[in-house]
């Protein structure tokens, strides 16, 4: 042991008062080997993980509880049958801790609902499922007498007819699956080989596009309901502003004439800034409108004027 609570976790941990006269760890300490789940030891209850055998209804809520779900139930012995003894099982339904009652029944290797719960009964049509449907017990018994056994030969002959043509596509079709079992397993492989280069290829192409997760493939939809999206974006504006520099731009060639017209569009693009900025400050409250029309327009214009 690795060290003393590990060792007293174990039970391996023998105190110093501890002597072998005494008996076991388990009756120096005064309890039971199985400790909480033989509380109840001396009314011949034992708690145990109890699964359910089988899908059933609860009775208090009407909530299905599945097969395989485990409950902690309390096990006793409630009878006999020859020598096999009969157990039950008493646990309490996690929906609405409802109390259910199972027990063994060893003439039928069954579980029976005694109270709390009801079976879920499941059936379907053999037609539906195309599957042949066996002979009880009783008819199984009733095939030994040759009488019995005379009386349905002809129906049983006229059920083979109908039936074998079915037996016989499914035989076929069984054959053809698994005869070649190495062909079956490579192109197999081959399949599962495609799936993950193609998943691969996937994922390197969201890393590159700065993704952390996978993209499904393309398609003609998604390529659709794209096509329809417009965003704006910094290109359209420079491409407009251009665009309106060269028709504000002189149309005849010249050293003179492109200089001028140089000139102009940088004498454009100044008054532009400055009216952006005007438009700015009088927006926060910079200055009222009646002065930056005053400022915008000198006196002096009106006076040549």
């Amino acid at each position: 042991m690795s060290s003393l609570a590990a060792a007293r976790a174990d039970n391996f941990y023998y105190p110093p008062e501890w002597e072998p006269k005494k008996g076991g760890l388990n009756k120096f300490h005064g309890q039971h080997a199985l400790r909480e789940r033989a509380r109840k030891i001396d009314q011949g209850i034992l708690i145990i993980r109890f699964e359910m055998p089988f899908n059933i209804w609860c009775g208090g809520c009407e909530s299905m509880i599945a097969k395989g779900v485990r409950f902690n139930a309390e096990k006793k012995q409630v009878g006999n049958y020859y020598s096999t003894k009969i157990w039950s099982f008493t646990m309490k339904s996690a929906c609405c801790k409802h109390e259910i009652v199972i027990q063994t029944d060893p003439k039928n290797c069954e579980y029976l609902i005694i109270s709390g719960a009801r079976r879920k009964i499941e059936e379907y049509d053999a037609e539906d499922a195309e599957t042949l449907l066996l002979p009880v017990d009783e008819d199984r018994n009733k095939l030994v007498d040759p009488f019995y056994r005379l009386e349905h030969q002809e129906e049983d002959i006229k059920k083979k007819k109908e039936a074998e043509p079915v037996l016989v596509r499914l035989q076929r079709v069984s054959d053809a699956r698994h005869s070649d079992d190495y062909a079956l397993n490579m192109a197999l492989r081959a399949k599962l080989r495609d799936q993950k280069k193609r998943v691969a290829e996937e994922e390197a192409i969201s890393r590159k596009s700065g993704l952390g997760i996978r993209l499904l493939p393309s398609s003609e939809e998604d390529a659709a309901a794209a096509s329809r999206i417009k965003f704006a974006s910094k290109f359209d504006k420079n491409r407009k502003d251009k665009r309106a520099l060269i028709q504000s731009a002189s149309i005849f060639s010249g050293s003179s004439g492109s200089a001028s017209g140089k000139r102009r569009l940088d004498l454009e693009a100044k008054r532009r800034k400055i009216n952006t900025a005007s438009a700015s400050k009088l927006l926060v409250g910079g200055f009222k409108p009646s002065s930056w029309s005053h400022a915008a327009v000198p006196s002096g214009k009106f006076n040549r004027a």
